[in-house]
């Protein structure tokens, strides 16, 4: 209590002292995954604020929009996934500027309630729910066949939109499962819709499944904001980790979850989060694998040319 009322007041200050912060727009590849509640956190608590910052938040169904709401000059800072990556080797003007979260503890497969889907062997060769091509949702699809011994084509991935869109195709049986985020996850299993069929936590240990991207125009133009950005995202990670029941106050009503269900997530994504937003080598070199397994790029490109990590925090 003594420590959220010292960060209060500390934004409070920040704000009395007549400072003009500097806005920065920020998409997120989805509104509802707890993996994106960091940037509503540090707005609301006042301590992107307290680094002479102002985010504008905006959601969008998937890493490709994203990407495309920062060609566009829509927004300055994408909160998107490892394998966005590949969209910055395509030719996409922007580049990874901190590794956000590790572990894929952020995603899970839901299927029906009918019995239609038993166990994962009955997935070989349906429709799986994903954001879009090229996502992260859609390679760990791909990952899990590979791994099953299936191919990576093992499974039909269907890109849908976001997690509403794939819920509602799963129930409406347009597909036969889907990846969702786990808050979507856990409140599809909780109305009795679906059931969880697996978590994709324990798929990946070397992995960058989240990644801060900026454009090239804000690396240009806006570095000292960039460099404040990363500094009030950082200083949110570790006031979620000691500040867990003001964490979950907010991210319950980001996310639309009850009380136990929010603690849940928290308990099992915390984890995740990357707390310096290094970049390590066996996590690119994995991802640099899967956009040749996703067909995304027709072979493994120089990961240290898709990212600009000068911008972190020293």
């Amino acid at each position: 209590m003594i420590r959220t009322l010292a960060w209060t007041l500390a934004g409070a200050l920040v704000a009395a002292s007549g400072a003009t912060a500097e806005t920065l727009r920020v998409g997120k590849a989805g509104r509802d995954a707890f993996s994106f509640v960091p940037a509503d956190i540090g707005a609301q608590t006042g301590l992107f604020k307290q680094h002479g910052i102002d985010v504008t938040i905006s959601s969008f169904g998937g890493d490709a929009r994203v990407q495309q709401a920062m060609t566009a000059d829509g927004i300055d800072i994408g909160l998107g996934s490892g394998p966005g990556l590949a969209f910055v080797a395509k030719g996409s003007p922007v580049k990874g500027i901190a590794a956000m979260a590790d572990s894929p503890l952020t995603f899970a497969l839901v299927v029906r309630n009918d019995d239609s889907i038993k166990t994962l062997d009955d997935l070989k060769g349906k429709k799986v729910g994903v954001s879009t091509v090229g996502s992260v949702t859609g390679w760990l699809v791909g990952e899990t066949a590979r791994q099953r011994g299936w191919g990576y084509e093992g499974m039909e991935l269907t890109p849908v939109g976001d997690d509403a869109s794939r819920v509602a195709a799963v129930k409406t049986k347009s597909i036969d499962g889907a990846v969702v985020n786990l808050a979507v996850a856990f409140n599809f299993a909780q109305r009795g819709d679906g059931r969880v069929l697996l978590l994709f936590g324990d798929l990946l240990k070397d992995f960058h499944v989240h990644v801060i991207f900026a454009t090239d125009k804000a690396i240009a133009t806006r570095p000292e904001a960039l460099r404040k950005f990363l500094a009030g995202w950082f200083e949110t990670i570790a006031f979620m980790r000691k500040e867990k029941a003001k964490t979950i106050e907010i991210a319950r009503q980001v996310m639309d979850t009850d009380e136990p269900t929010t603690a849940r997530i928290y308990d099992a994504m915390m984890p995740m989060f990357n707390d310096d937003g290094r970049f390590k080598p066996k996590a690119l070199a994995v991802l640099s694998r899967s956009y040749v397994d996703m067909k995304t790029l027709p072979a493994e490109p120089d990961m240290r040319k898709l990212i600009n990590e000068s911008f972190l925090p020293k």
